[in-house]
């Protein structure tokens, strides 16, 4: 059996790639998934000799094919697209594996078995010969530089949906950065092993040693460091070795040396050396004995300390009897320097992993990377948000601003009640038009019921969701009835799930009375609304006509009043013209928006990058702003019509006041007037009512999904509380069997639900994070 170790493959399971890829490509795809179908299928079967569990020489091309291969599919594709990957950990084959929908995970886990692989290669070559030793060299370096790779280019990127159930703990950077230096300290082994093969000087020996030990030591160290969930995944025999092992080749290293210091005649010090070589000999031993390790380290150690400890016999009974030399304290011994040769090797297969991608070139190499897709969205995102809230919004906004101020001054009514005597003006038919084919009143009413509709399917959910914390605070006060849990009660432990409840209800009261008050305005108003829709004729009767003649007026008094009514009109007039000027440079941004297609100038860009290098959306920030660029003229008509807006109600104002003035009061005049002006109002009213409606709906329907993601969260939360309850019910079943039986040991499932359980994310946590919820703007009394 060889005295050196290579870690096992993490067992991995069949998984179907093709149905999740297919069905992922057909919803966020821009090309139909049928165009890659030889893509899916190369996938599928590349993953077949690419994920280790094979110890052959060719299984490392193929191992290094496929994680090239991955890397192609992450530059196209999210880490999580439905495809369930599962890995055993690594030191457990038959234990539960731990599935993930993360590509990131896949990718991970082919280099960690790329790793073993190459540290089973060279735990397996026959050492006796230089040879072989020659051949074990490279692949244990090789083993510690692919985990190198692994731990500071692939795990940092590795990341995991708070809805994870369990995390590969051996897939941690703690765990690899252990193994990391256990794989380059058995390199160096090999190199001290090849130097004495080779009968190198007992000083250069020495030296080989001491670094031996140092890497081990860093080895052990770095492991006994971890936290002791990630410490529990190396076997305990694995652990004795390691430390085995460092204080073998600190007593080697003190050996050799001891051997230098008897060739210079330091007999003193030849002594003390034999002396620190022994006690470590001597540790080596005690640690291996106990710690059951390969029989062949056992007998490497046993066969230094005997040598060591006949030396150190010969050496003390020399010195007493002959030399006499002082033996010099162990503080006072110069160190040991140390010869580094093993180095961590990663192979040109990960350093440029295009040379192994083969013949047929990378996966999806026809598909738009994922980072530039994520581009694309998110410059249509902007796009859409800059239309509607700088362009269409701002023309909405202008329009509203004129339209409360013309409200505020009683125009046109007043205007219109003077041109004409009698009848209705046409603004006014084709508004009273437009309610009647709106079929207002029912309209209003079906909104009205939908707004009542969806604020009680909103309270639903949130009453559900506190149902799934109730239920879980009765189970947990069930549970500390029979035992006393180490953990805070639900009272504690849900507090920020409950402050966010208590925020959502706030706001869900607030909401209804808005809703109210729509109510009520409907209710003001439905009777002048529903007037709007009979036809031209009641309209009409339902006006007064003026008796005002110019008999009754001086042609001074007539001629004065027309004048300033002509002057009012044409300022009205420019605003209309204003307001639509301003709805077709509308119309013109939207139609620009709903043609804009950024897709070719991103892919252009995409193709100038390095193949398989990893595309993000920020890479393509100034083709963005670029092409938003297009929309800057419109920004400018809506800042333009803004101040000739502005110039134009001060107009409409001046030419409103000498108006007033000019013309002479009549009661049958006022009486029309009146009447116009109720009309209007009515339909403005209408305006800002069905407004409210479609706000309200389109809070309700927003609040709705947030509500459902707090729902969501809550279940998921629960369920974990109520794992890691169960769980600890476990260990103290657990702990009560050991108790009648102290050779028991709790069972392996516990042990995996507690490490499940523990990562339960804080609720300060931003996994939980809440989501601002801003109300619909309020209704004007």
């Amino acid at each position: 059996m060889s005295n050196l170790l290579g870690f096992p493959f993490k067992t991995t399971y069949n998984i179907d790639i093709k149905e999740p890829v297919r069905n992922y490509l057909l919803v966020n795809g821009a090309i139909h998934p049928d165009a890659f179908r030889n893509d899916i299928n190369r996938w599928q079967n590349l993953r077949k000799d690419g994920v280790g569990g094979v110890v052959h020489v060719d299984r490392a091309n193929a191992a290094l094919s496929y994680h090239a291969q991955l890397l192609s599919v992450l530059t196209k594709l999210p880490t999580d697209i439905g495809v369930e990957i599962s890995y055993a950990p690594v030191f457990a084959p038959t234990s539960v594996p731990i599935t993930l929908r993360n590509i990131a995970f896949e990718r991970a886990a082919v280099l960690f078995n790329l790793a073993a692989l190459y540290s089973q290669l060279a735990a397996s070559e026959d050492r006796s010969t230089a040879d072989g030793i020659k051949r074990a060299i490279p692949n244990f370096q090789a083993a510690a530089g692919t985990l190198s790779y692994l731990r500071t280019s692939v795990l940092p990127k590795l990341a995991f949906a708070p809805d994870d159930e369990e995390i590969p703990l051996d897939l941690s950077v703690s765990f690899v950065y252990g193994l990391e230096w256990f794989m380059l300290a058995q390199a160096q082994e090999c190199w001290w092993q090849n130097a004495r093969l080779n009968h190198y000087k007992n000083p250069l020996l020495a030296k080989l040693a001491a670094h031996t030990a140092a890497l081990y030591r860093s080895a052990i160290t770095t492991i006994r460091e971890v936290e002791p969930l990630i410490q529990q995944l190396f076997p305990s025999a694995w652990l004795a070795h390691i430390e085995a092992k460092q204080y073998h080749f600190e007593a080697v290293s003190q050996y050799r040396q001891s051997l230098a210091e008897l060739e210079a005649s330091k007999y003193g010090v030849e002594l003390a050396r034999l002396g620190q070589a022994r006690a470590a000999a001597k540790q080596a031993y005690d640690i291996a004995r106990r710690g059951k390790v390969a029989p062949a380290v056992l007998q490497d150690v046993q066969s230094l300390l005997d040598t060591v400890q006949k030396d150190y016999a010969r050496s003390e009974r020399d010195n007493d009897l002959i030399y006499h030399d002082d033996i010099p304290a162990v503080s006072a011994l110069p160190v040991i320097p140390h010869s580094a040769i093993a180095k961590p090797t990663v192979v040109p297969g990960l350093l440029n992993p295009e040379s192994v991608v083969g013949p047929e070139g990378p996966i999806f190499a026809e598909m738009i990377g994922w980072g530039a897709q994520e581009a694309i969205n998110i410059y249509n995102d902007r796009k859409q948000n800059l239309v509607k809230e700088k362009i269409v919004d701002g023309a909405q906004r202008l329009k509203d601003e004129a339209d409360e101020t013309l409200r505020l001054l009683n125009l046109p009514s007043s205007l219109e009640a003077l041109e004409r005597s009698a009848g209705l003006p046409p603004s006014l038919l084709q508004k009273a038009e437009q309610v009647r084919l709106e079929d207002g009143p029912a309209k209003i009413e079906a909104a009205i019921a939908d707004v009542h509709r969806l604020g009680q399917q909103d309270t639903h959910i949130l009453d559900e969701a506190m149902d799934i914390l109730d239920n879980e605070a009765s189970e947990d006060e069930a549970m500390r009835k029979d035992a006393a849990f180490d953990r805070p009660p639900s009272y504690e432990a849900n507090v920020e799930l409950i402050e966010k409840e208590r925020r959502y209800r706030d706001i869900l009261v607030r909401a209804s009375v808005s809703d109210e008050t729509v109510r009520q305005k409907w209710d003001e108003w439905e009777g002048d609304i529903v007037q709007l829709t009979a036809d031209e004729a009641e309209l009409e009767a339902a006006v007064p006509s003026t008796n005002l003649s110019h008999s009754n007026r001086s042609s001074a008094e007539a001629a004065d009043a027309l004048k300033h009514s002509r002057a009012l009109r044409v300022a009205l007039e420019a605003l209309d013209s204003l307001h639509r000027e301003l709805q077709d440079f509308v119309r013109r941004a939207q139609s620009l928006a709903d043609a804009d297609d950024i897709y070719p100038r991103v892919l252009s860009a995409a193709s100038g990058l390095e193949k398989l290098a990893e595309v993000k959306p920020e890479m393509f920030e100034d083709v963005s702003d670029q092409e938003l660029a297009k929309y800057d003229k419109f920004l400018e008509e809506i800042n333009r019509g803004e101040s000739r807006q502005a110039e134009l109600l001060a107009t409409i104002e001046r030419r409103n006041e000498q108006f007033l003035q000019s013309r002479r009061e009549d009661p049958s005049l006022k009486a029309r007037e009146n009447a116009l002006r109720a009309l209007d109002l009515s339909y403005q009213k209408y305006r800002e009512i069905v407004k409210n409606l479609n706000e309200g709906i389109q809070f309700y329907n927003d609040l709705a999904q947030i509500l459902i993601d707090f729902k969501a969260q809550c279940k998921t939360w629960s369920q974990q509380r109520s794992s890691e309850i169960h769980a600890l019910a476990r260990l103290v079943q657990a702990a009560s069997l050991e108790d009648e039986d102290a050779s028991s040991s709790p069972p392996r499932r516990a042990q995996r639900d507690e490490r499940s359980s523990s990562r339960l994310p804080a609720l300060t946590s931003s996994d939980w994070g809440f989501e601002e919820v801003a109300l619909p703007p309020g209704p004007r009394r």
